[in-house]
Order: C-alpha cells, then structure tokens, then sequence
C-alpha cells in the first residue's frame, strides 16, 4: 500500500505559528506524565516580537506534512552571543542548535532533523546540537531518565524511544545535565546542621530575603552574581536585558520573598538561590488553555500556592568564592532556610534541584550532602555538520 509523500515547510504566517504549537499537544497527549505549557507563552516563546532571546539569536522553524496533516515539528536556530563564546565552553564559532523537535515517527524526525542541518549549514555553521528549545537557559536536553513522573516548572519532558531516533540520525552526547530530588519535610543530615548554625555565628554573613516591591534592582543584583558565577561553566551563554525584562514578566507572578535569598558578605552580595513553586502542579489541568475558567483557577492558586514541589532553577556564588570553603557555607545556609519556608509557608514535602552539570563537582557534592538522588537526566547532542 502506497503512502502519501511527507512535505517539510518553514513556518511563515501566525497561523503557522498557532499550528506549531497546536501539534505538541496532539502528538503529547498520550504521555500522562507531559505537563501542556500555556498556549499564550508557548506561542510567544516563538514569536521574536515577543522574545528577548531573539534581540541575540534567529530561528527558522519547521512543519511536517503528509496525507494533509501535521505529522512533525522542529526549529533550527543560531545564538550570536553563543558563536562568541570560548569553544573549550562548549559552544563557539560555527555552532548551531535545533529544538522543539516532536514527530510522530522516526521517519519524520529525521527528516525534520535533515532540514534543520541544511538550515544551519545555509548559515555558515559546521556542527549542531541538540535539543535546545531555544535558549540553553530555558529547556536543553532531552530526557533520558525520568519518564515515569511530571517535569517541574519550566524543565522539559520527552517520549523515551526519541533518544534511540536522535542517536540514530547520527548524534553522539556530549553533556547530560542532572536534576535531583530530595525529601525536605525532613531536617537535613547533622553536618549540614552545624555547618549552617557556625555560618549563623559569622557576623560578617548575612543571609537575606528579597524585596519583590523593589524588584529590578534585585534582579540586577541576581543577575550580576550569576554571569560572575556561572561565565566558566559549560554552555554558559550571558543573559542579557531583554531576555531577564522577559523572565521578569513570565516569573514575577510566582516570585515569592521567602523563596530567594541573597547572601552578603561583609554587606556585598555575593550569593544567591532562587526558588520556585512548581506552577506545573496548577497548569497541568488547564491543557494549555486559559478559558473559559483555567485564568480564575490559576489566578486563585497565584494568590496563595499550595504545592508538594519547589525548585531550586538557579544558585551561584560569586567566582572569587569558588574555591573556598564559604562558597558551600553560604549555599547550605540559603538552601537550608528556603526549605524550612518551603515547609512552613507552603505545604511543601518535596525539592528538585537542577538542572545541574554533571561535572559541577561542587554542585554534586552539595546535593549529595543533602540526601538527595538524581531523579532526571537530560542529555545534549552533537554532530559535525
């Protein structure tokens, strides 16, 4: 019996866009364990009037079609500040990325795979990697352990056979990033307890809560400590303005004073650790759509969160830090007192860290002080083009 051809077409008018983003739903739908994104910030994750990632980066994205339907998606795209980076960082010059990648057969995703290689040769890049959807600061990687629970907020979820599909067109891993699980309605271990309760005798610490009503001026500090902190780790690309006015908006909602900390050092911030409630918990019922009644459901959990989860997205400590052993002080107090106001404040029995690299020793090490485990592996990939 013959089969009709498959078509693959760039995406070109808004009502391509909503298509775009439409499939992920139907092609995900059988998998209990994917949580539907908001329609509103799917779509404008990949409109560049939107998205300050764009004000650095292009993108080209793809549909697949055959028999008159949507059978395949997938976006290529090129990250200018990324071609800056040093290559031992892991990016660099002639590198480029593909992401969003859903299909419903391996056939189709290495087609799909196939125009965003040619894509990206078009525009001068020599190896690709992925998936990386879009920004590496928002969902890198695909799952290769995990597949049996939800994601947490804004951490990603694919079906287990795409490993074995990407693999087979060709790449090989080259980075996983880590996300642990731990228990934290219990006290953490008695190491831990004393290094925080000496941290607590430093006059020279002081760990702090931030301010939300002042909330430009703590976001620069934030993100002052985190282009310090994180400028030697792997894939590191800096967040720039655009891109933190955007996160603002998306995350200010769940933004809550006890859940950020910042930690000074003789008056100088010089650490800090952000969580979040795991807004998944309260969007995954909506299936993406804010009407009729998901806007006042969503609005009623905002105003007082209720959640088993809270995520730790982001910490770091200033570079000159690094190496001492104040850096892990500073984390095990900031991480200590979130959870106890994760607990009392919120209902919450559970934390997951990450993602993590999986040659952060520090990290590691600090996450295995705390009795937690891996629980999620996301893996990058890469192929010379």
């Amino acid at each position: 019996m013959a089969t009709s051809a498959r078509t693959l077409r760039p995406v070109r008018t808004k009502r391509d866009r909503k298509a775009f983003v439409d499939l992920a739903y139907r092609l995900n739908a059988g998998d209990p364990h994917w949580v539907p994104p908001l329609k509103s910030e799917a779509l404008g994750l990949i409109t560049p009037e939107k998205n300050g990632w764009f004000s650095h980066a292009k993108a080209e994205f793809f549909l697949a079609e055959q028999g008159g339907r949507l059978v395949g998606r997938i976006c290529a795209h090129i990250d200018t500040l990324a071609l800056e980076m040093p290559a031992e960082g892991g990016f660099g010059p002639g590198t480029g990325f593909w992401g969003h990648l859903d299909a419903e057969d391996e056939e189709t995703a290495h087609a799909l795979i196939a125009a965003a290689e040619e894509w990206l040769r078009a525009q001068g890049m020599t190896r690709a990697l992925g998936p990386v959807s879009m920004s590496i600061w928002e969902e890198p990687g695909l799952l290769i352990k995990g597949h049996d629970h939800d994601p947490v907020i804004m951490m990603g979820h694919h079906a287990a056979h795409y490993q074995g599909w990407v693999e087979g067109a060709g790449y090989a891993p080259i980075k996983q990033l880590l996300t642990y699980e731990l228990n934290i309605a219990k006290d953490f271990p008695p190491i831990v307890q004393r290094i925080v309760a000496a941290g607590e005798k430093n006059a020279r610490i002081r760990i702090r809560q931030v301010d939300k009503s002042r909330f430009e001026e703590e976001a620069a500090i934030i993100l002052g400590i985190l282009n310090d902190a994180w400028s030697d780790n792997w894939g590191f690309v800096p967040l720039t303005q655009p891109e933190i006015d955007d996160v603002g908006v998306k995350l200010k909602p769940i933004v809550r004073n006890d859940l950020i900390r910042i930690a000074e050092l003789d008056g100088e911030p010089v650490a800090f650790m952000i969580t979040l409630p795991d807004l998944n918990e309260a969007i995954k019922p909506l299936n993406g759509n804010l009407f009729p009644f998901g806007w006042l459901k969503l609005l009623l959990w905002l105003r007082r969160p209720h959640v088993r989860t809270m995520r730790v997205p982001l910490m770091g400590v200033v570079k000159r830090l690094q190496a001492s052993r104040l850096a892990s002080q500073l984390a095990f107090m900031m991480i200590e007192y979130i959870r106890r106001d994760s607990v009392a404040n919120y209902g919450a029995t559970r934390g997951e860290i990450g993602w993590v690299l999986d040659d952060n020793q520090g990290m590691n090490a600090i996450a295995d002080a705390i009795d937690s485990h891996v629980n999620r592996i996301y893996q990058i990939y890469a192929k010379p083009l």
